[in-house]
């Protein structure tokens, strides 16, 4: 299930919040962490709109980036240790976009392709992409899930 460094993937150190909220909450069996926008070496990566500075192809970079943030924070939350998550069910991914782009699930797809590759099976989940008007610190994606664990009695 844990194959990062097979596909030659790195955890950043866990983000750091950027407001009033908790990077991960965990109620029973479920994770749920608050959306990650792109972040390399404390800088914004790809900042702006996809269909006007953005491309797809590097949208989708930083929808993967996103999701690489997000496994470090639910990493962090349940003791630095991948053993107790059973697998990312539901992603959303929000495309900062101008009115007429239609290609949000391609920039999705950078995402959900890390997400399995980096887990394997347990990687696979539903998802939304939902295009929205801007994000925070001009973010073009931004990138929440919810993970379901298996705790021990």
């Amino acid at each position: 299930m844990r194959r990062l460094s097979e596909v030659g993937l790195a955890l950043p150190p866990p983000p750091a919040v950027l407001a009033s909220y908790l990077p991960v909450v965990e109620s029973g069996d479920w994770a749920f962490v608050s959306g990650q926008v792109p972040m390399r070496e404390g800088n914004l990566l790809h900042p702006g709109h996809l269909g006007d500075r953005v491309s797809i192809s590097d949208g989708a970079e930083a929808a993967g980036q996103s999701a690489l943030q997000a496994l470090s924070a639910l990493r962090a939350s349940v003791g630095n240790t991948f053993e107790p998550i059973r697998r990312i069910v539901q992603v959303t991914v929000y495309v900062a976009s101008t009115p007429d782009f239609e290609e949000h699930p391609q920039v999705a797809n950078g995402a959900s392709d890390l997400l399995e590759a980096a887990l394997g099976d347990d990687g696979r989940h539903s998802r939304a992409a939902v295009g929205v008007a801007s994000l925070p610190l001009g973010s073009c994606v931004e990138v929440a899930l919810i993970a379901e664990l298996m705790r021990s009695a």
